[in-house]
């Protein structure tokens, strides 16, 4: 069944095999990111070639937000199906040489980022009881890589930020679903952001070579014959817009886990748990 599907950084990387791929499928795909007729015109004009329909939206924005979620609830006279927070920054290096406006910007995006488009989208969803929330995490979310600690706190709190959703959508007819996607050779690697504060960095002396060659190393497996395909996440959102209300996941690990998987099965009976200590455990089941 045919689907309208928002999707946000969907310029290059993850979200733009997305919205091809779901365009393929027979979707209609509205293709969200910033600088539509500047950095990312050629972008922009490909995706339009593909009918797929290019709106202009910068999630750290709370006004552009606002008006590119109202012009695609506006072309689909409200009918949203599937919502896909998949903008995103990653950063790597000593994090004490990251200066507090980076960590505010890496925050912003990543994390309230997926907050202001929600509150865009929900009121329309809720009104039809029905709708796919899909939130684009990490593996880092759930275990934590030396030189990563700022980017993967993002990941951390987007993990409670989902299952909260999770919880308080069930009851209004809306699936929310986190993808946690371990590395794969996107734009986000080759854009990914150093600190820039070096002479904090160069304080550490040996230790802050490490993620130099640690990038270094990511960069040799992308490039060789068995480097993991970004398709994957397509693939498996694919499947997850496809699976009934009501039987998706609360978390999908795709790609390498690192023991992503490992912790996802044994902390989700601790959760439900404290759902069941504090007489909310209905909240753990999407309402028909």
């Amino acid at each position: 069944m045919s689907k309208t599907i928002l999707i946000t950084g969907a310029a290059t990387g993850f979200g733009r095999d997305m919205a091809e791929t779901f365009k393929a499928g027979g979707h209609r795909v509205f293709a969200a990111f910033r600088d539509i007729a500047g950095r990312h015109k050629t972008a922009a004009e490909a995706l339009r070639a593909l009918d797929i329909e290019v709106v202009e939206l910068d999630v750290t924005d709370d006004a552009s937000v606002e008006k590119g979620v109202g012009a695609v609830l506006k072309a689909t006279d409200k009918a949203l199906d599937v919502v896909i927070n998949n903008a995103g920054i990653a950063t790597a290096g000593i994090s004490e040489a990251f200066t507090p406006d980076q960590v505010k910007v890496l925050y912003n995006t990543n994390v309230v980022g997926i907050h202001r488009v929600l509150r865009a989208v929900l009121p329309a969803l809720r009104a039809r009881k029905d709708g796919l929330v899909v939130n684009i995490g990490s593996i880092v979310g759930r275990v934590n890589f030396p030189f990563f600690g700022l980017y993967g706190g993002t990941k951390f709190a987007v993990e409670a930020v989902t299952e909260g959703y999770r919880y308080e959508l069930s009851q209004s007819g809306i699936d929310v679903v986190l993808v946690q996607p371990g590395a794969y050779p996107t734009s986000m690697f080759e854009q990914i952001r150093l600190p820039s504060d070096t002479t904090r960095a160069a304080g550490y002396g040996a230790v802050a070579e490490i993620p130099g060659k640690m990038l270094e190393t990511f960069e040799a497996m992308f490039a060789s014959d068995s480097a993991p395909n970004p398709h994957d996440v397509a693939a498996a959102v694919a499947k997850l817009i496809a699976t009934p209300k009501g039987r998706r996941p609360a978390r999908l690990v795709v790609g390498q886990a690192f023991g992503t998987d490992a912790i996802n099965e044994a902390t989700a009976p601790i959760q439900t748990r404290a759902l069941e200590a504090l007489g909310l455990v209905h909240l753990a089941d999407v309402a028909a």
